[in-house]
């Protein structure tokens, strides 16, 4: 059940008009028994004009008749009426000039004792902007000389309640969002881990794989290398062969130049000998004969000396042409 627009006034009106129990009024007006009880006796609000909920729509005279017949009924309001103390909540609270000016301090302390509490909340308790609230925690305000962190609650710009509410909203969220923070960061980690483990495990497996290969290769090389010494034997053999033929040509190819240096030596011996034989007959030829027979035997050593010349020079051009046939 929610109160009426003003809770007093129709409740001063209920009582001078009608017969119902002081706590039928008191569960419509939203009030204590004591309260009903103080305004009937005069004590409290002797100076409110009592207001009819008849006039205002918020009950009819059928519901007042009912409740009055019944002691332990209870009053129900009209429909139209029922949503009125929310609507009073949600429209814009009238504040006087003192309330007004307080509200940057109120934002102030809230800031200060209550952190938690997000700028929309604190838009919905004191009634402000989000920029003057920003200002303020920046210190850029215009009047932020003057302004002292005050209660909200005892300036009266919000109930505990509310202050309550937010606080408990504003802590639930930072709970969320500290929870899905540590939740990413658990998962992070669990990847981290699986990937290291993923990678240690496929590590161990090309180390097994290579330590494995490596034995399949030492199984393998003997053979291997049993093979290829083979053709390498040939290969020597092979190059032995291609150089002794080389050699053979090399030494056939010289052996005509060396005959043919023996033969010039060979010839000139001959030709020394010849000459020193000549010389000797010449000498002995001189001693025996006369000078008449010295003088006759001349020209008969001039021709042997020329018959060896001749002989040189023939035996020089038959082995001028042997080389040339050779080549």
């Amino acid at each position: 059940m929610t109160a009426p627009l003003m809770p007093k006034a129709t409740a001063v009106w209920l009582v001078e008009n009608t017969t119902l129990t002081f706590k039928q009024i008191a569960d419509f007006c939203e009030l204590h028994e004591l309260e009903i009880q103080a305004i009937a006796d005069g004590d409290v609000s002797f100076n409110i004009m009592g207001l009819s909920p008849i006039d205002n729509n918020q009950l009819t005279i059928e519901e007042i008749k009912r409740c009055e017949a019944d002691s332990s009924a209870s009053l129900v309001a009209n429909e139209l009426e029922r949503n009125v103390k929310l609507k009073n909540v949600k429209a814009k609270k009238m504040l006087s000039p003192t309330q007004r000016s307080e509200k940057p301090s109120a934002i102030l302390w809230i800031l200060k004792n209550c952190p938690e509490i997000i700028d929309a909340q604190i838009c919905k308790l004191i009634g402000t902007t989000k920029p003057t609230i920003q200002a303020i925690r920046t210190g850029t305000h215009r009047d932020m000389s003057n302004i002292r962190p005050k209660n909200p609650v005892a300036i009266g710009l919000c109930s505990e309640k509310d202050l309550d509410k937010a606080l408990t909203l504003c802590r639930a969220r930072a709970e969320k969002a500290t929870a899905v923070k540590t939740k990413t960061k658990k998962k992070a980690v669990k990847k981290a881990t699986a990937k290291k483990s993923a990678a240690k495990k496929t590590a161990v497996k090309a180390a097994k794989k290579a330590t494995a290969t490596k034995k399949t290769v030492a199984k393998k090389t003997p053979a291997k290398k049993a093979t290829a010494k083979k053709p390498a034997t040939k290969k020597t053999a092979v190059k032995a062969a291609k150089k002794a033929t080389a050699t053979k040509k090399t030494v056939a190819k010289k052996a005509p130049a060396k005959k043919a240096t023996a033969k010039k030596s060979a010839a000139k011996k001959t030709a020394v000998k010849a000459a020193k034989k000549a010389t000797a007959t010449k000498k002995t030829v001189a001693k025996k004969t006369p000078a008449k027979k010295a003088t006759a035997k001349k020209p008969a050593t001039k021709k042997m000396a020329v018959k060896a010349a001749k002989k040189t020079t023939a035996t020089k051009k038959t082995v001028a042409k042997k080389k040339a046939v050779k080549k």
